[in-house]
Order: structure tokens, then sequence, then C-alpha cells
């Protein structure tokens, strides 16, 4: 029950969070108010609408309970109204969003798991609940997802679907889904410390 409402309160953070990154991507691509309403709602939620279509959970939450959705929209509506000042202070985005990055992946992977879904596939939704939307976002701004190209991001996640899977059957699930945020959140802010990234092809001319 506590390890329920701990992650409530994390997956609140972490649409505000996302929310907020959607809404600077469309103040750096000169959108207007819709803009930063449709790519803050977007990035903030869905990724757990793609889950929950994946996995035939309809109507998905995201869109059913409506407090997300407000959530999600008066995030994008204050960084419209507040830009310059949250784009001087854009990377201080960067922690709460690593949190909400661990709450989705922890969220992803329990509603996976508990579906009865294969290891695979809960790694899967742990990166697909937590990465989706900035894959949604980054399309709409007309850009290669950033998750595709640079950063430990939808790594961090899939790896805590890992995670989740082993402390679920070791420790139980409370310890399990705030277990998997903690392991997250350190990993992405390790690779942001440190700018780690995955390895890729050198281009040469």
């Amino acid at each position: 029950m506590i390890a329920d409402l701990a992650l409530d309160a994390l997956n609140y953070v972490g649409i505000v969070a996302f929310a907020v990154s959607g809404a600077l991507k469309a103040g750096e691509k000169g959108m207007d108010l819709l803009g930063f309403v449709v790519l803050g709602f977007s990035t903030a939620l869905a990724g757990g609408i793609i889950r929950d279509v994946l996995l035939d959970r309809l109507p998905p939450i995201n869109i059913a309970y409506m407090p997300y959705q407000l959530t999600a929209i008066s995030a994008s509506i204050g960084t419209f109204v507040l830009y310059d000042k949250v784009n001087r202070h854009r990377d201080v985005v960067l922690y709460p969003d690593a949190v909400g990055l661990g709450a989705f992946a922890a969220i992803g992977a329990d509603v996976a798991l508990r579906a009865g879904l294969n290891p695979l596939a809960v790694v899967a939704m742990a990166a697909i609940t937590a990465a989706g939307g900035g894959v949604v976002r980054d399309v709409l701004a007309a850009e290669i997802p950033a998750v595709l190209r640079r950063e430990i991001y939808a790594t961090a996640a899939a790896v805590g679907g890992g995670i989740y899977m082993v402390l679920y059957y070791s420790l139980g699930r409370g310890p399990a889904l705030l277990g998997t945020t903690a392991v997250v959140v350190a990993l992405r802010l390790a690779s942001l410390h440190y700018g780690w990234e995955l390895p890729r092809v050198k281009n040469r001319a």
C-alpha cells in the first residue's frame, strides 16, 4: 500500500517533468500554445497509452483518468507562460525527469508482469512506458528520437524491467517498485554525469 502511494506520487512527478520537457521542445520549434500542450501531453502520457494499447487494456489509463491529463496540460501551459524562466533553468528538469523515468519503468514492468508476459516483454514494456512519450515528442517535432541516437535513457528503463523481475520474485512487489525506480534514477543520473552513451557507427566523409 505504501509502495503504491509512493509510486503514485512519483508518477505525478514524472508526468510534470515529461510535460515540461515536451513543452520546452515546442518552444525550441517556435510552436504556439496548442503546440506546447500537444507536445507536453504526448511526452508525459503517450508511453503509457502505447503500453496499454499493446496489452489490450482499454481504454488506456492515461486517457480514462482525468487527473493525469489535467496534470500534463497544466504543466504544459505553465511552461508556456513561464517559458523564458523555465528555459534558462532547463537542466534542473533533468532531475525530476530521471525520477519520472524510473517510476514509469517500474510501472511498465509491473503492469506487464502482472499481465503474465514473458521476461523480454516485461523489459520492452518498461522501456516503452518510460521512453515512448519522448519518441512521440521527437517525431512530432520532426527529429530523430533522442533515445535512438544519444544518452542512456530507454536503455536505463529496459534495465529497470530486468531489475523489477529480480526484485519482484525475491523481495515482493513493494520493494520491486521502489527498488527499480531507485536503480533507474541512479543509472540515468550517472549517465548524465559521466556522459555515458551506447556504441554507434562512425560516419566517414
